[in-house]
């Protein structure tokens, strides 16, 4: 299976007609289709177009959705955010089928499109994992050009609401890509009146939630997320140590 299929079996479960294909609409359904982008993972047969059945094209198409908002936010398109974007895509699906992706954005850059029904259907269908690593790799859309304009820190905040994500969980994350300096209680979501005791209670924790074992089925540039997060658990755990004098 390519990596692409990896990607799509290990980590989602879309239905053909939700909301990402309504908002879409038939035009890009039939896009995918022809492109061989849009597959059958369960090998159902084709022309069945009465299925609810795993459509990698579904995915692709929320992914483009929330990369286009994020993009947009502060008012303007960016070259170094499309680089990044274009370089997630072809790390991740493959230089053609990133290339066709990318075509694809550009149309969905013109476009309006609500993103609370996208996000639903990816909390949905997307075990939290991937969403905190999905999330993520907004946030580095957002730091494309060397800062965050606070639109955009809105946009995926609100976005880090609807896939289910705690409001800890996005503050640990954010603080990976704000400043020159880390806060390591921030990234240990924990307050800095937190006992030694409960500084270790919540490494353990975040240890197993963000541990790159979770994350093997998923592209090249989503396992190096998943490591720069696990390392900056880390990271934190041992300067907290350092500053406690903790053994």
């Amino acid at each position: 299976m390519s990596r692409y299929g990896s990607w799509i079996g290990g980590a989602i479960g879309w239905a053909f007609y939700g909301p990402i294909g309504a908002i879409m609409g038939f035009a890009f359904g039939k896009m995918f289709a022809d492109s061989s982008l849009a597959q059958n993972e369960a090998g159902t047969a084709a022309g069945s177009r009465n299925r609810q059945s795993t459509q990698a094209g579904d995915f692709s198409i929320a992914l483009l959705v929330l990369s286009a908002a994020v993009m947009k936010a502060d008012d303007r398109i960016l070259q170094s955010e499309l680089d990044y974007v274009k370089g997630f895509l072809r790390k991740n699906f493959g230089e053609a089928k990133g290339a066709q992706l990318t075509l694809l954005l550009r149309d969905v850059l013109k476009q309006s499109i609500g993103i609370r029904e996208v996000t639903i259907q990816i909390k949905q269908n997307m075990d939290v994992a991937k969403r905190r690593l999905l999330l993520q790799y907004l946030f580095g859309i957002a730091q494309a050009d060397g800062e965050i304009h606070p639109a955009e820190r809105e946009l995926i905040q609100q976005i880090s609401h609807w896939m289910g994500i705690s409001n800890a969980d996005f503050k640990s994350i954010e603080e990976m890509f704000v400043g020159s300096t880390t806060d390591p209680y921030t990234v240990l979501e924990i307050e800095r009146t937190a006992t030694d005791a409960e500084v270790k209670k919540s490494y353990r924790k975040l240890v197993v939630k963000f541990h790159p074992d979770k994350t093997q089925d998923l592209g090249d540039d989503y396992r190096h997320q998943a490591r720069e997060r696990f390392l900056a658990i880390q990271k934190a755990y041992e300067q907290i140590k350092r500053d406690r004098g903790i053994k």
